[in-house]
């Protein structure tokens, strides 16, 4: 009976040592669900979906800005409204002695009086619609911002961490603005017949930056936090950090570029892959003081600006036979992408100086700047977060 009591004991001592492992393992992977649970939590796609979309459509115009942009400083047109006027500014001229108004204030500036003198009054249309539809699209995306924004605001629909980031880019968008007269003003001054490069370069860096964040946003709210948080673990390390200095670079070049475009330095020095028939630019520092010739002489701009094309694309290079070592079909076809847009990228290039940058080429070439940024940014998140492939049997 003392056995039979005994053993007895060990199997409710057994019973309850093996229950209370098995309860710690189901709290504990209750705790887990939870957590996954909780992350999703007024995060779905739902609540998610209609910011993605609103996004995609404010992305949308600042591509469209920057086309019109360009097109707005390949007309020559960025001159013709000399005031800023945030609001009155939206109300075009309306009767003919509105338009003489206009034609006067824009007859007292230099880019008037030593370049345009004798423009008549319809060709002076010309670029003040160009200039006022760039300003009536960027006021067009301020609104979208701001209405989207209190939208989602007022019905609490924002997913936990987000109010932060959407607040962010409408003030990219507000700062934007100022910047934009900023660089307007420097063609007021009495000091040059256009905007300053280096101001050009600012308005067009932080345009891309906006598209950027934009870009990247639209990516994040494609798929539910708990999904981002297991892919993270996958993370390709090595490649999303080189894809990075990818992007660095890919900035730095479309800097570049913009000093390019705020000096017409593309419509001199022809010949490719020579600059006159030599490596180097004639005279390249022949400016006073030395560091405005890095944004002034249109020899020197361009050769930085080739230079660093070279650069980005052998490095361009470097990362995509990097990433054909991934085991991600969607990160190597988007790297394969990029690489495509690339080519394109260079041969755009070097027509534009060839041909001297008509404003066909030019257009083009900005715009595969924001195809290739945009790419860029979409296979360094695939990298960062590669998404899960089902395993195929050969």
């Amino acid at each position: 009976i003392g056995c039979q009591k005994t053993d007895r004991q060990k199997g409710v001592w057994m019973s309850s040592k093996r229950s209370i492992f098995e309860d710690v393992g189901d709290k504990s992977s209750e705790t887990e669900k939870s957590a996954i649970g909780s992350i999703g939590a007024g995060q779905n796609a739902a609540a998610r979906r209609p910011i993605r979309l609103w996004l995609i459509a404010l992305f949308v115009l600042v591509g469209c800005m920057i086309a019109v942009g360009g097109l707005t400083r390949l007309t020559d047109s960025g001159l013709s409204i000399t005031e800023w006027r945030p609001l009155t500014g939206a109300i075009p001229p309306l009767s003919d002695a509105a338009w003489d108004t206009e034609f006067e204030k824009y007859q007292q500036i230099p880019e008037y009086q030593l370049q345009n003198l004798g423009m008549s009054l319809s060709e002076f249309k010309v670029i003040y619609w160009w200039e006022w539809g760039h300003r009536q699209l960027g006021r067009a995306i301020g609104l979208v911002w701001a209405l989207g924004f209190l939208v989602f605001l007022l019905r609490k629909t924002i997913p936990v961490g987000w109010t932060g980031r959407l607040l962010f880019v409408g003030a990219l968008g507000g700062l934007q603005g100022a910047i934009g007269w900023w660089m307007v003003a420097s063609g007021l001054s009495g000091e040059m017949l256009d905007v300053a490069s280096y101001r050009l370069a600012t308005h067009l860096g932080i345009a891309f930056i906006i598209l950027g964040f934009l870009s990247w946003f639209i990516f994040l709210l494609g798929r539910s936090e708990s999904d981002l948080m297991q892919q993270r673990r996958a993370r390709e390390v090595k490649l999303f950090s080189i894809s990075t200095g990818l992007l660095h670079l890919a900035f730095l070049q479309i800097l570049l570029g913009a000093l390019v475009a705020g000096i017409d330095a593309g419509r001199n020095y022809t010949d490719w892959p020579l600059m006159a028939g030599g490596f180097f630019p004639p005279e390249p520092f022949s400016i006073t003081p030395l560091w405005r010739n890095f944004f002034e002489d249109d020899g020197l701009v361009q050769f930085m600006h080739r230079m660093a094309g070279y650069i980005l694309f052998l490095f361009g290079l470097v990362v995509w036979r990097k990433s054909k070592s991934s085991g991600n079909d969607q990160v190597r076809f988007a790297f394969n992408a990029v690489m495509a847009v690339m080519v394109l990228q260079v041969i755009l290039g070097v027509m534009t100086v060839m041909y001297g940058a008509p404003w066909t080429l030019a257009i083009l070439h900005q715009l595969g700047a924001v195809f290739l940024w945009v790419l860029i940014l979409r296979a360094r998140f695939l990298s960062g977060y590669p998404p899960q492939q089902h395993v195929r049997r050969v």
